[in-house]
């Protein structure tokens, strides 16, 4: 066996991101149930609650203190208009549709996160947003039911982190995300390379790969890899996978490709979501905080002073906006250019949306929390796109037609990824638990 990568940092490397649970473990706990058909969900978790006043919704002949702080701009489908802020995705209106009528009631950020992930609102709301799920998200569900990949891909990845809100809860952390990092970074390696969180051997990628087969040749030649552990051989294969390796490599994409996402943190987080997708993984959970770190960037935050910092609200936003203009246009023309528009379903939403009434004092101009209306975006997925499903009032307070609420849309995620709401789930007392508690999906979508 190779010196330079013993059996017990094999063992270690097992581990991944998984807080401590072994690939093994992973690998054993879902080796009964059996692969679905390879649809895969890329949501884009807008963190803090974007407005959609100014994204998707923007009630320009609303008064003054209620409209958009920005104009609409005409789509290429007659009657969407999107944010000024968004011209590529305008000349894409005809790959997505935006539902304008979502909504529910609670306007807190963990626990609306957790609505909006989960489909179960929790049962105490934590104001200091400090709350935890009671129930599994999306991503967590999709690992139990849906199993294993063939190739062993990770059934769930979080880019560049995980939901803070919500867990696997009683499924086992074996189906929590596995959290990557940010892919933007000059520095950024495929998250195999993290042996127990030790790199300094581990610079070189090909030099892991060597260690990893010259320890697959002599574990062969010995007859040890055949009378392992099946889960434990697996979850070698899995380290040592080519497949596994070149999803997560971004280098294979040419540098026209990465400039056309863009080269910061949202722009190849989509870039390395599809190429996961594309692969297999079932759930890419992006976590779309901020585009790059600096004083001129916020999260979706935006009350008066996002982030402690005074000032108009609409000049972070104005910034922030071409960056998702830029990753999310690139991300759905080319998953249709490539044909897995079928396959692939891209979710845009946050927790809530922003107050209709705009917040004005001496330290700016800004919106607070706002359940009681926002807009989501879906693309592809098969789905029926090029509209806008329901409405909001003149001042985008509430619904005024085909009100949904994020039940219906996970019910439509769901739908996508063939898992039935209905299944039951079992709790730590066995309880049986719905995949979804409430929900439709929604019949616009087809």
């Amino acid at each position: 066996m190779s010196s330079s990568l013993s059996r017990r940092e094999f063992l270690r490397a097992g581990a991944l991101a998984l807080g401590g649970v072994t690939l093994a473990d992973v690998l054993a706990a879902r080796a009964a149930k059996p692969a679905a058909r390879d649809t895969s969900v890329i949501l884009l978790y807008l963190h803090g609650g974007p407005s959609h006043l100014e994204t998707y919704d923007l009630k320009p002949d609303a008064p003054l203190a209620y409209r958009s702080v920005f104009n609409p701009i005409r789509t290429n489908v007659p009657g969407i208009d999107v944010c000024e802020h968004f011209p590529r995705q305008a000349k894409i209106a005809d790959k997505f549709a935006l539902v304008r009528s979502l909504n529910h009631d609670v306007n807190i950020h963990s626990d609306g996160g957790i609505v909006v992930l989960t489909g179960k609102r929790p049962t105490v709301l934590d104001p200091l947003s400090q709350s935890k799920s009671e129930h599994p998200d999306v991503g967590s569900v999709t690992s139990f039911v849906r199993g294993p990949h063939p190739a062993a891909l990770p059934p769930y990845v979080a880019l560049p982190q995980a939901p803070y809100m919500t867990r696997p809860t009683y499924l086992g952390h074996q189906h929590g995300p596995f959290a990557v990092g940010d892919p933007s970074t000059p520095y950024f390696r495929p998250p195999l390379l993290a042996l127990g969180g030790d790199t300094r051997r581990l610079d070189d990628r090909k030099k892991l790969l060597g260690d990893l087969d010259t320890m697959r040749r002599d574990l062969d030649a010995s007859g040890k890899l055949a009378t392992s552990d099946t889960h434990t051989r697996q979850a070698f294969e899995l380290l040592s996978s080519k497949k596994v390796a070149e999803a997560f490599d971004l280098s294979r994409e040419s540098d026209k490709t990465r400039d056309r996402y863009g080269r910061h943190l949202w722009g190849q987080s989509c870039l390395l979501a599809r190429r996961l997708a594309a692969a297999g993984t079932a759930v890419v959970n992006l976590y779309i905080n901020t585009p790059k770190n600096g004083d001129e960037f916020t999260n979706w935050d935006d009350h008066i002073q996002n982030a402690g910092r005074p000032g108009h609200f609409a000049g972070f936003m104005k910034t922030r906006l071409p960056y998702m203009d830029e990753a999310l246009s690139a991300l759905i023309e080319d998953i249709y250019a490539r044909g897995l528009d079928n396959d692939i379903l891209v979710v845009v939403m946050g927790e809530f949306g922003r107050t209709p009434r705009l917040s004005m004092n001496a330290n700016g101009t800004g919106r607070d929390h706002w359940p009681q209306a926002y807009t989501a975006l879906v693309s592809g997925g098969g789905f029926k796109m090029g509209q806008a499903i329901g409405a909001t009032n003149a001042r985008g307070e509430f619904p005024a037609q085909k009100p949904y609420t994020p039940y219906d849309l996970l019910a439509t995620v769901y739908k996508h990824l063939g898992i039935d709401r209905h299944k039951p789930l079992y709790d730590a007392t066995n309880k049986p638990v719905p995949v979804l508690p409430d929900g439709d999906p929604i019949p616009e979508l087809g």
